[in-house]
């Protein structure tokens, strides 16, 4: 968390403290039946560089939001058309959009494949053009992408485009054709890797205890990708993946997989589990995606980040 909002954090709850605060409804959080207490809906719009990568990054946040009614697109900016060992073109580009629609339909929200070459994607302003209006038209509260510093040429674009559309979005006399929003949305980054020029600095860590099993079961759906290895896949690969005729050893194929990358994002930010959910529940969460906030769009505040994340409990701990 950075050291802004970790202070406006342990401000906020202080002066909550002092109130006499602690409800949910003060905080935006969530009720006991998992109900977001606010009658307001968020409508939150990931965007992912292929037909599988916002899904990998914020797709058990997305069915948590989408178990509470909130409004979730999950967008692929390119068409994957060459994300396979063994098959390309219009052929591929077909099938990944299908396995994305899967996913989306298990996860309860909704995608979209832009009819974009895979590994051809530039910062261009026909593309700029193109996020600016997404993001409009979907009238979002909480726009999620790469950040710009990634392996890949495509999730990097991403990255660029959509922290192009932080300030355009806006604009009136751009785009025209599209209706400005009337206020900045919030800008995430999904998790990564990569150190330089800096590394990724969650603000917001998301356990997904609840949804792990939903989420490995809509993966599932990835099968070019996850059981044929997509682009860097080969027939050593998937001699080593369980055949589609044995459906358990495949699912727990996938489950082995996603363990692993979660839980390790749980212990690599257990200190702001902590922060969001209190020390004890912290400890016991194994499963998380972690976000952070882009210094571009709208800058929340504690109070709002619960808002937009209505998962966590109705009192930290001291």
């Amino acid at each position: 968390m950075s050291f802004s909002l970790r202070n406006l954090l342990v401000i906020s709850i202080a002066l909550l403290v002092i109130s006499g605060g602690g409800t949910a409804a003060a905080w935006g959080q969530s009720s006991a039946s998992g109900e977001p207490t606010s009658e307001k809906k968020l409508r939150i719009i990931c965007f992912g560089a292929h037909p599988d990568d916002a899904e990998y990054k914020s797709g058990g946040t997305a069915i948590k939001w989408a178990k509470q009614g909130h409004q979730v697109k999950l967008v692929s900016v390119t068409n994957g058309d060459i994300g396979h060992w063994q098959m390309s073109g219009g052929e591929l580009a077909q099938r990944r959009a299908a396995e994305s629609a899967e996913v989306a339909k298990r996860m309860g929200v909704v995608s979209q494949v832009l009819d974009i070459h895979d590994g051809e994607l530039l910062p261009t302003l026909e593309n700029r053009r193109k996020i600016t209006r997404l993001i409009r038209d979907w009238n979002a509260d909480i726009v999620i992408s790469h950040r710009p510093w990634d392996y890949h040429p495509d999730h990097r674009n991403v990255g660029i485009l959509v922290q192009d559309a932080a300030f355009m979005v806006l604009v009136p006399y751009f785009c025209p054709d599209t209706p400005p929003l009337k206020q900045n949305p919030v800008f995430l980054y999904s998790s990564d890797r990569f150190q330089k020029p800096y590394p990724f600095r969650p603000d917001v860590a998301i356990a997904l205890d609840d949804v792990f099993e939903e989420k490995v079961d809509a993966l599932m759906a990835l099968e070019s990708q996850i059981f044929e290895g997509g682009a860097l896949g080969s027939p050593e690969y998937v001699a080593e993946v369980p055949p589609a005729s044995k459906p358990e050893l495949r699912r727990q194929f996938v489950h082995d997989r996603w363990t692993k990358r979660q839980g390790s994002e749980a212990k690599q930010h257990r200190g702001l589990l902590q922060q969001w959910y209190g020390e004890e529940l912290g400890n016991k969460i194994q499963f998380a995606e972690t976000f952070e906030v882009c210094e571009y769009g709208r800058q929340p505040t504690p109070e709002e980040l619960r808002e937009l994340f209505p998962f966590f409990p109705q009192a930290l701990s001291n």
